[in-house]
């Protein structure tokens, strides 16, 4: 982290346990972000949060050293273990989710407290056996939590500390009936400690806020601007026929640093994929219907290093803690201005600087003047010349996927599959 993407306030000023000073002390965290130090005061007495900051500036740590603290607190006054969950977060994404649990088995290392995930996709009777032998911490996704509660796997009836994370996110995915669903099964609100986070405190997330947590204070971390400062953007005007051309000739550019592409839909990320890697560079794209396994391993590859272009759609833009992205490139720019935002929030985390580079093309650049209007400036125009851009090798037609027959409308009606998948 950069000098001045801290505050003064030091962690260990802030009278927490020592297991879980150590285990700060391990995360390399001496100082606090500003989301950090105006809502651990606060969640540490304990008191209800509702949080605003931007992506990348450590609320994930703000939640999880109070959650920490509250379960530490209580065991030292009765000191029986409880076989049931006692924090419950829940998350947009599984990727968000997956990231949590990382976090928290750093953060929580020395303190003796056990983690479970559950999240779709892949890995069921894994994390059904871990929820079954009991943990003290469960961290997933709504349909896959629902799924296990139902079974009865684990009760929510001792649950102290109750997490939502990108809570705005929640809404777009269409979960607010699940966790709706699931926060009326915890203890009443005055019995836990609330916490919300999220990238906007929109009227709605406010209105779920309201119902569900004990009068939470409300802590917006304001920047000046809403896109990170130490994001230079550009963008270009390419015709759709030269914008694939502009693409690699702008990755072969770049070289080889950490790239991240963005697109609106699946099926173009595929393409890009395919156009990237028969023109030798590696690239590899992430979907909402890629295996889990799959994906965690090309999420894996890329922090170590060994995929130097990770393409996305807009699943994978909340809940991916990828440090040293450089580059963000916009292929198709996004239809919400919000989701630029959150796309190009992928590079300069944590006090880092990086590049967003956007191509508004004659499909996408209706797109623009809302962008400008929501960030509240214009993004700098960048020039290129046509004939400067390279020739490509065409990539081989992908294998046509044989049609799965469905009988009877079985795969419709409940939206549970879509919330587990995630």
């Amino acid at each position: 982290m950069s000098e001045n993407h801290l505050t003064d306030l030091r962690f260990d000023s802030l009278q927490l346990h020592e297991s879980l000073q150590a285990g700060i002390r391990d995360a390399g965290f001496e100082f606090c972000t500003p989301i950090q130090a105006n809502t651990l005061p606060i969640a540490l007495k304990p008191l209800d949060v509702a949080g605003q900051a931007q992506t990348g500036t450590g609320k994930t740590a703000a939640f999880l050293v109070a959650a920490y603290q509250r379960l530490l607190k209580d065991q030292e006054d009765a000191p029986e273990r409880q076989k049931q969950p006692r924090v419950f977060a829940l998350a947009p994404t599984r990727e968000l989710a997956i990231q949590i649990a990382k976090d928290a088995e750093l953060l929580g290392k020395h303190t003796g407290l056990t983690i479970g995930l559950a999240y779709g996709g892949t890995d069921y009777e894994k994390q059904r056996k871990t929820l079954t032998d009991g943990v003290d911490l469960i961290i997933g996704t709504p349909g896959r939590i629902i799924d296990y509660y139902k079974q009865g796997v684990f009760k929510l009836d001792q649950i102290q500390v109750a997490i939502l994370d990108e809570a705005d996110r929640m809404f777009d995915l269409g979960f607010i009936k699940d966790i709706r669903y699931l926060l009326r099964r915890l203890p009443s609100p005055e019995k836990r400690l609330n916490m919300l986070f999220s990238a906007t405190l929109s009227q709605r997330v406010l209105e779920l806020a309201y119902e569900h947590m004990n009068e939470p204070e409300l802590i917006r971390i304001e920047p000046e601007r809403i896109t990170a400062d130490k994001v230079r953007q550009a963008i270009f005007y390419p015709s759709n026929k030269d914008k694939m051309q502009l693409l690699v000739g702008l990755v072969r550019e770049i070289g080889d640093v950490r790239t991240m592409i963005f697109v609106n839909m699946k099926r173009e990320a595929e393409k890009v994929q395919d156009y990237l890697e028969a023109n030798g560079i590696n690239a590899a794209a992430i979907s909402g219907d890629v295996p889990q396994k799959k994906r965690e391993r090309l999420l894996s590859d890329f922090q170590e290093g060994k995929l130097r272009v990770l393409i996305g759609t807009d699943v994978a833009s909340r809940g991916l803690h990828i440090p040293d992205v450089e580059y963000v490139i916009n292929y198709d720019l996004p239809n919400d201005a919000e989701d630029y935002v959150h796309r190009i929030g992928r590079t300069a985390r944590a006090g880092a600087s990086g590049h967003a580079l956007s191509l508004a093309c004659e499909t996408y650049a209706m797109s623009l003047p809302d962008i400008e209007k929501y960030i509240g400036n214009k993004i700098p125009f960048a020039n290129y010349e046509p004939t400067d851009l390279p020739e490509l090798i065409r990539p081989k037609a992908r294998p046509r996927k044989p049609q799965q027959r469905r009988s009877g409308g079985a795969q419709s009606g409940s939206g549970r599959s879509h919330g587990q998948r995630r």
